[in-house]
Parts: structure tokens; sequence; C-alpha cells
């Protein structure tokens, strides 16, 4: 790994501040904290009246006594944002009130606070400190790494570009990103032997370099397999989204040989997620790319083969086992197969956008995206869950988000938590019953063309950027003759292969399909694929558990 020889040793250490008018509350919890955190946190306490905000060091976390009053302590808690927009606000609740009502309920629903902390906070290894930890890595991630695996140098507005830094930042793996026209991009360009001419370059820590790479070439530098090395398997799993990474935990753990083909990244859509509050188990939320981070490593942990960069392009059946065809020409052989392929974002189709797709028109929320886009003025469309935590993603950064939705609103397709806090987030605007029909750049994007759906007027808008994010289109073209699908292409299983309560005519087997087994025997599909799926994180992870429960049963019946 290579420090960054320029801040190494020489910026201030970053701060803690509690504050609180209970004297022994403050004493208590800056001397904890500082016991675990001080060497690299300059811990602080101050009264509520006493702190006047903005002096000292950049804050990493405020934490703020619940007792200091509700109006104060978000007066408190908006001062410190303002002057310090990365800092993750903590609101310290006194146990014994788990009203509905309770203030931290609406501050969260709001977006005026980030976490919580309970009082008292022992016992500290259990309560305080993976708290903190937990604060501190969030906060973390909004600030460029001191320490990184990769240094690339590429145009900024290059399609390839972006769709590098984006599969990086899905794969949680930090990087520093030069232009080629930058001092730091011409010395990487000499240190590392080339001349600029094929672009993007990448440098590994460990000195090999690419040039142009491919999505293989890249997976390889960071030590990922790109084929299947095994012929045979007891289960295949295509996909690793949310359905696809539940079934290979479940698979591997309960002693299936299993093998994982995803064409890309862990992860899906839900991996583009800044952030999930409403998976279970997880009260402070999880961002998509954490929780697949995760998921892949519990299932390598558990025997479980990932294989990236890899399409399937067909399974056919030979007597009572699946073959699995990779885009490369391998074949795997397995007993039972999980399609877990997800779906990709619609297509908004309009010609002058699609050519400048990764050049400032980008499919999916794009975190990677979003330092770049400061005080730039940028666009979402969409209005589910997933635009409206890229929205809140991106406001963080650009000086105006404006989404842009065809109906009439956001209430009848987003979660309420996250329509209260855009509404309470000044710098971003809804136009609803509009459509964006056109747009303009060189380079980049430059500029959009709107239409009131009301009036059909239509009026040109600067913009630096535009995240598509309109709904599912599944990826199973592939599947084309091998499976039954609806006409929407995504994959029928169970009841829905039924006619009349009967299996089609092509069903080979006496029983009728298993709930999430397709028109193939022994081969079941999983999650956002699947026609009539619930299109949630938490339903595909237990489509995709209850995928294996299947397997099993399956399997039991051609051991016999």
């Amino acid at each position: 790994m290579e420090p960054d020889p320029g801040t190494a040793g020489q910026e201030p250490r970053p701060g803690f501040l509690v504050v609180s008018d209970d004297p022994d509350l403050l004493a208590g919890l800056v001397a904890d904290l500082d016991r675990r955190f001080g060497r690299d946190y300059d811990v602080r306490g101050h009264g509520a009246d006493a702190w006047q905000g903005g002096d000292g060091p950049d804050l990493a976390l405020l934490l703020v006594d619940e007792r200091v009053g509700e109006t104060r302590a978000m007066e408190i808690f908006a001062h410190g944002r303002a002057r310090h927009p990365a800092v993750k606000r903590v609101l310290l609740v006194h146990r014994g009130n788990w009203s509905s009502v309770h203030p931290v309920v609406a501050a969260m629903a709001l977006g005026q606070v980030d976490y919580h902390l309970y009082v008292p906070w022992v016992p500290i290894e259990r309560i305080l400190y993976p708290a903190i930890s937990d604060f501190l890595a969030a906060w973390d991630t909004t600030r460029e790494a001191s320490v990184v695996p990769l240094r690339i140098v590429g145009f900024q507005r290059a399609a390839r570009s972006h769709d590098i830094r984006d599969k990086l930042s899905r794969a949680a793996i930090p990087f520093w990103f030069y232009d080629p026209s930058s001092d730091e991009g011409r010395r990487l360009l000499v240190e590392a032997g080339c001349d600029g001419s094929r672009l993007p370059v990448i440098v590994h820590f460990g000195g090999a370099v690419l040039e142009e790479p491919t999505d293989a070439d890249l997976v390889a530098l960071l030590g990922m397999k790109t084929r299947p090395t095994a012929a045979r398997c007891d289960v295949v799993i295509v996909g690793a989204g949310p359905a696809g990474l539940a079934a290979a935990v479940y698979a591997s753990s309960e002693g299936l040989d299993t093998l994982v083909l995803e064409p890309e990244i862990p992860g899906g859509q839900a991996g583009t997620s800044s952030l999930i509050r409403n998976y279970l188990g997880f009260q402070r939320g999880i961002s998509g790319d954490e929780l697949a981070v995760r998921a892949v490593e519990q299932a390598w942990l558990f025997g479980a083969d990932f294989v990236l960069t890899q399409p399937v392009t067909r399974i056919s059946a030979t007597g009572d086992r699946r073959l699995v065809r990779t885009s490369d020409g391998t074949e795997v052989e397995a007993r039972a197969v999980v399609i877990a392929c997800g779906v990709t974002w619609r297509r908004l189709g309009v010609p002058a956008l699609e050519a400048l797709v990764g050049r400032g028109v980008f499919y999916g929320a794009a975190g990677s995206e979003a330092r770049a886009l400061a005080g730039q003025d940028v666009f979402v469309i969409g209005a589910g869950n997933s635009a409206g935590q890229a929205a809140l993603h991106l406001a963080r950064y650009a000086r105006s988000v404006t989404m842009v939705v065809r109906g009439a609103g956001l209430d009848a397709t987003m979660s309420d938590y996250l329509v209260t806090v855009i509404a309470e987030t000044p710098n971003i605007g809804v136009l609803v019953g509009t459509e964006v029909v056109d747009g303009t750049g060189g380079g980049g994007l430059s500029s959009l063309t709107l239409l009131d759906r009301a009036s059909s007027h239509r009026r040109d808008v600067p913009a630096t950027a535009l995240f598509v994010l309109i709904g599912a289109e599944p990826k199973t073209d592939w599947l084309a003759g091998s499976v039954a699908r609806d006409d929407r292409g995504f994959v029928l299983t169970g009841r829905d292969l039924l006619h009349d309560g009967a299996p089609p005519g092509d069903w080979p087997l006496r029983r009728p399909p298993l709930l999430l087994e397709t028109s193939l025997p022994g081969v079941f599909a999983a999650g956002d694929v699947r026609h009539r799926s619930v299109k949630r994180v938490a339903a595909a992870a237990g489509e995709g558990a209850t995928a294996i429960q299947l397997v099993h049963e399956y399997l039991a019946e051609d051991d016999r």
C-alpha cells in the first residue's frame, strides 16, 4: 500500500465534540472516548451554551445530549453540519423512553440526526466502542483515502474511466484517480513507463501496470478468479446480488459445493445504494456495497467459489445434470442451478443521452461520481427508493439536485422516511409531471431538455450530470429457449407455470414445479429476476435462502 506522501503526518487530527450540560456525562464520555480514540482524534467537550461552533479541527463526530433540549440540539446539529459538511451527528438518548414519538424518531426521519447512542453507554466494549467505530467508518467514506491499492490515470468524463471507478467503488476498493494533464497524472505515467496513449492506466501497489484494462484484467489484478476451475459442483448460482449472495451463504454453509458466477461486481442493484435503512437488523442502516462485501466474505468463508466478470450464456439439461456455459466457452456441470441475475435499470431511449452514458449520464446511483460533482447542478430521474437515496447522497456534494418525476409526486412509490428527508433537504427540488426528452454535450453532458407533460412546454436547463433510476428490466435474454419467461422477460416459477392447475405439457416430472423452480427441473430462480417477486433487498435475500432449501428437496429426490 502507498501512503500519501503529501499529507502523511502533517494534517491536524480530526475531532470529536461532545455537547452536554451534565458535567458528569460530559466528563465521563470525553474520558471514555479519549481512552480509545484519543491518539488519532482530538476529543473535546462543551456545554450547550458554551460552544459557538466552527473552531478547532475538522469534526468527524458531533455528539449532543438530548437533554439540552430538542430545539437547541437541532440547532447545534444544523450549525455543526454547516461548518463541517461531512460530520456525523449523534444524538445521546437516555434509556427508558421507547415511545414512538421520541424526538430521535422524528429527527432521524427528517435527516437532522445520523445516529443515536444510548446513555449510559456501558458496557463500553459492547455498546460505546463498536458504535463509535461504525460512525467513524461511515464518516471515513466521505474522505480521500490516505492509503490505496490502486492509482489510476484517465479522463474524468470518459465512459471507461467512469465504469472502472464505479466498479471499484461498488467493490469497496479505494483508489486515487488523476487526469493525465495533472502534475500527479503525468508523474504517475512516467513512473509506470506509459506514454498516455492507452488510457486508463492502472498502477497496482505491488508494481503491476495495466493499460486500457478489461474488467477481467482488473479483477485478476486484485486476486479474484475470472474463470471456473472446477468442471463439476453441486450448485451453480448465477448472479451475486442479494438473492445470489444469500443463496451462496446458505448453500456453502450447508455443505453444498457452490460456484457463484457474476458477470460484473457483486451487489446487484442494491450494491449501488448509498444507504439501506430498512434492512432487518441494521438499525443504523448499511450501504449496499458494504452489505455485498460482507456477504461475499461470509460465503467465501463457508467455501463458496466466486468467479467474476464471467457472464453465463446458456443453461441446458444433460440427463439429471444441468450444464452451465460461460461467455468464454467454459462449461460447468451442476446438480442444480439458482438463477439470481437480477435486473438492470430501464433505458431512457433518448439517442442524445445514450451517447453520453458514462460522460455525465449514468444509470444507477453511480456513487463514485458524487465527490466530483461538488458545486454542480445534477438531475435524478425516478421516484422509487433507489432514486431517493441517490438524490440524498448527491445532495451532500452538489449545489443542487433536481428529481424529475413523471407522476404526481413521490408518496405512492417511495418510503415515507425518504419522502420526508427529501422534503427537508434544502438543495433538493422535485419536478412532478415532467420528463427528460433530450440533452446536449460535447465532452460531457451540459444541458437537458425537460417536458412538462400537462402543458407540453419544453425548456432547456444546464446540467452537469443525470442519474437515471426508472425501473427494472430483467437480464434474461440468455435464457431464451432454456426456461419459461413472461412477456417482459421475468422468469416464471412454481404456480405461475401452471395452466388450469396443471404443469406445462413439456414438464417431465410427476410432481408440479416446486415454489421457486423454473420450467426446467432442478433450476430455480430467486430475487428480482423472478416473475412477481417483491422488489426489496430482504425479500431477495429470503428467496435466495429459500431456493437452497428447495435445492435440497430436489437433490433428495435425485438421490433416491
